[in-house]
């Protein structure tokens, strides 16, 4: 008997603002999730203007990609009014779903934008499945798990919610230390509320122990020299475990970062797309290649990887970790933009790079392309033997081809 055909997953990337859209669709997603100016919990990204948003919806549907929009955040009284009209404004933009955590603003959404599908979020704690079923019978379309399950407990809700209700997962991104917006520590620390998208993550700060009765005396409870990091998970990365999390039967599998850059979302595209690709034609080919999809992740702004709860809860070797500054292996420095008959391109410089200097192109096909610098002008056309200006709009001439929405970096020395 022949083997079943398996389904290939949904790879949902982030996007901070319409560039970075546009080279995760470039780059393989199936689909992104995008967040306005309000009501979603990533106050501190760029997001999206209504005329961003529009664009990106347009851009995505004509290259058959989705979009999904976050409505996420816990509402207050004060906050309802604005839903409604941010509701009535979304559904004029026609986007694929929207990510709600919140059965208020569910109820809205359901009223105000009934042709759109409605995902749970994650920050509503999906954690068994009478809670998918729960949502299901009011019609969500999808409920993203908690991050706290084990692949285990996901085979289990699939074998007991309807097959028409789709899993969306994390797979991919740095992990709260608490069920995703119950921690407190921010709202404490500083006033900001993490369930309005205001988080300051305090779990990333050194702390030290000390006991009641001894004020002012540090017990020596250290990891290393630089501190104790005690709440600061490791970033999670299941590129290597992609049977598995298939065998689970998860829908869609989900990239966080929406406050990452494009270098960020390009590489983790690329790596997770070719691999689920090279899984599906033949295993011993996926196999093969996940060294290089695994070295290629760690050329991207991260903390020290781990698979999470995937395989049971965490240890402190595995969840907790010294420091809490991020590795990185590479450089971004811009993306490709519109070329020019001369061979040159138009593109937006996010770091200093020189005439002479060999920077690599990555193509979505997983190649990356060692290119020379050849020239760099100005967009007034003044020659400029560096650029060492965030920001400014430049023409580049390399010796490679760079095409439209190609990521460029500088490799790190380790």
């Amino acid at each position: 008997m022949p083997e079943p055909k398996r389904k290939t997953p949904e790879l949902l990337l982030p996007a901070s603002c319409l560039e970075v859209l546009k080279v995760a669709v470039h780059y393989g997603a199936d689909a992104v999730y995008i967040g306005g100016n309000e009501f979603g919990l990533r106050a501190k990204a760029k997001n999206f203007s209504p005329e961003e948003m529009a664009e990106g919806i347009s851009f995505c549907h004509e290259r058959g990609k989705k979009v999904y929009v976050t409505v996420n955040i816990l509402a207050h009284n004060a906050d309802l009014e604005g839903v409604k009209l941010y509701l009535k404004e979304l559904r004029t933009m026609e986007p694929d779903g929207l990510i709600i955590a919140d059965p208020g603003i569910f109820s809205l959404a359901k009223t105000h934008c009934p042709e759109i599908d409605l995902h749970i979020s994650t920050q509503a704690n999906n954690t068994n499945y009478e809670t998918f079923r729960f949502w299901h019978a009011l019609g969500a379309k999808r409920v993203v798990t908690a991050r706290e399950l084990s692949l285990e407990e996901i085979k289990t809700l699939r074998a007991n919610i309807p097959p028409e209700l789709e899993i969306e997962t994390f797979v991919h991104g740095a992990m709260c230390i608490s069920y995703s917006g119950r921690c407190l520590l921010s709202n404490y620390f500083t006033g900001r509320d993490s369930n309005h998208g205001e988080c300051t993550h305090p779990c990333r700060w050194n702390y030290a122990v000390m006991e009641e009765s001894r004020p002012g005396e540090y017990l020596p409870v250290f990891e290393n020299e630089r501190g104790t990091f005690l709440f600061n998970s490791r970033d999670l990365n299941m590129i290597g475990h992609v049977p598995a999390l298939l065998a689970a039967g998860i829908d869609s599998f989900k990239i966080e970062g929406r406050m990452k850059t494009a270098l960020y979302v390009a590489t983790v595209a690329r790596a997770y797309r070719n691999a689920i690709t090279d899984y599906l034609t033949s295993e011993s080919q996926y196999r093969q290649k996940l060294p290089e999809y695994e070295k290629e992740l760690c050329a991207c702004t991260h903390r020290p990887y781990g698979t999470g709860f995937f395989f049971g809860k965490p240890d402190a070797s595995s969840q907790i970790y010294t420091e809490s500054t991020y590795e990185k292996g590479a450089t971004y420095l811009g993306t490709a933009g519109e070329r020019r008959d001369d061979g040159s391109f138009l593109m937006e410089q996010k770091n200093k790079f020189s005439v002479g200097e060999t920077l690599e192109i990555l193509k979505p096909d997983g190649r990356n392309l060692f290119a020379e610098v050849k020239r760099i002008r100005a967009e007034d056309g003044t020659e400029m033997t560096s650029a060492p200006h965030a920001k400014q709009r430049l023409l580049v001439t390399l010796d490679q081809e760079a095409e439209p929405w190609d990521v460029l970096r500088r490799r790190e020395e380790s």
